[in-house]
């Protein structure tokens, strides 16, 4: 299920921050958790209890907005012999440097001790930043340590000669990050530039299979990923739509490089060998600035398949055993 389909940190008419749900069987898996993620899980219908494992594809603020509001504003207080699930949170670990700032003058840098956080890192700061709220409600309603409700793991890159100075996603094959009994997930690096590490998450399961692109450049790591995948659920920017705009040039070539195409997204989808191509994390997110009907036209470009436009909520079927989307 598409419970966000914006790209961008900025709010959009139309669409909520990116996020998205993965259910199988009485089990739900999050990729990102953008801005309004949890109201949005909320709203689906899926209990909040279903929740086993959040998967964060990098860490620009679009993509966790909500990551730590989705195990801190639902921390329920347990009942005598009451056992809650620990939701296993997966992302991208301390990045290894900065990127330079292209300018003349140095850029300021925040946390100089450590600027360049990971998962583990941001819910342990989280977690003493609201330090007084979580206290207090462990003693007054019994509420058990939230330390307890979530275990954050940083992934562990393959050495493939990646890094922050480049190349930020070299040819490489997936590797698994998680299995249990429903789903086993497995990443690879993206082109996110100059983000490192971006991953591309692929669920399999029983039912099917679907991939999320998370955000990238168009990059062959995402075929070699969703090779054979029932859904590839992929990022997309219309660069035509900004042709005409006054935008400075370091702007306009940062999108370049770091998002794909709409024109392009359908090739790739091909070479993938998979089914239905949903188009998610649209750049521009307002729904009144491109229509979906020229959004499915240049996907289409190349691939034979479906091609679906995202939007928030909607619920896509995978495997051949699953209802029809909705």
């Amino acid at each position: 299920m598409l419970l966000g389909t914006a790209g961008g940190p900025f709010p959009a008419q139309g669409r909520n921050g990116i996020a998205s749900a993965v259910a199988v069987g009485a089990r739900t898996y999050l990729v990102d958790a953008g801005q309004a993620a949890t109201h949005q899980l909320f709203r689906s219908g899926l209990p909040d209890d279903s929740v086993r494992g959040v998967f964060v594809t990098h860490l620009h603020s679009d993509h966790i907005a909500d990551l730590y509001n989705l195990v801190w504003l639902n921390w329920a207080p347990q009942q005598p012999g009451e056992t809650s699930p620990t939701v296993e949170v997966f992302g991208p670990g301390r990045a290894s440097g900065l990127p330079d700032s292209g300018s003349d003058s140095p850029a300021s840098t925040v946390n100089p001790e450590n600027p360049t956080p990971g998962t583990v890192d941001y819910f342990t700061s989280s977690i003493a930043a609201t330090a007084y709220d979580v206290n207090e409600r462990m003693r007054d309603t019994e509420r058990r340590d939230i330390r307890e409700a979530f275990r954050a793991h940083d992934i562990t890159v393959p050495e493939v000669g990646a890094g922050h100075a480049g190349p930020f996603a070299p040819p490489m094959e997936p590797w698994t990050v998680h299995s249990d009994e429903a789903v086993t997930v497995s990443a690879i690096l993206v082109d996110h530039r100059p983000v490192y590490p971006a991953f591309a998450f692929r669920f399999d399961t029983a039912e099917g299979s679907v991939v999320f692109s998370g955000d990238t450049t168009r990059c062959d790591n995402v075929v070699r990923l969703a090779r054979g995948a029932d859904v590839l659920v992929h990022e997309v920017i219309d660069l035509d739509h900004y042709a005409d705009q006054d935008m400075p040039p370091k702007k306009r070539e940062h999108l370049r490089k770091s998002h794909t195409d709409v024109n392009e997204v359908g090739e790739l989808a091909a070479a993938a060998g998979v089914r239905t191509l949903v188009l998610d994390h649209l750049v521009p997110a307002d729904v009144t600035a491109v229509s979906d009907r020229e959004w499915k036209r240049k996907a289409q470009q190349g691939f034979e398949g479906e091609v679906v436009v995202g939007r928030d909520p909607m619920e896509i079927a995978v495997g051949e055993r699953m209802p029809p989307r909705r």
